[in-house]
């Protein structure tokens, strides 16, 4: 039968390290433990999630919150609104 491990003290992380785990978690808005959890299955080639993870979209966006005028941001809800439309003909 297999054991979950609960709980490990790992010891000796170099600076670089460090400072890579608490990038991620600061840039994620994570713990530190998830943060490590997350760059160890990576290493390890695991999927990013193992089920129990809260589920993070990422960064790559964020440069772009709040930088649309209300005007930017009407034109664009505007031009995506034909999306919205839904082709009888194509569900058939």
């Amino acid at each position: 039968m297999s054991q979950t491990i609960k709980q490990l003290t790992l010891r000796g992380f170099d600076p670089e390290l460090r400072r890579r785990i608490q990038s991620l978690a600061r840039r994620e808005g994570i713990s530190l433990n998830r943060a490590a959890l997350r760059l160890m299955r990576a290493g390890a080639g695991l999927r990013e999630s193992c089920g129990d993870e809260q589920s993070v979209i990422g960064s790559a966006l964020d440069q772009f919150i709040g930088t649309w005028s209300d005007g930017q941001a009407d034109a664009i809800n505007e031009a995506a609104r034909e999306f919205d439309i839904i082709d009888g003909k194509m569900w058939r």
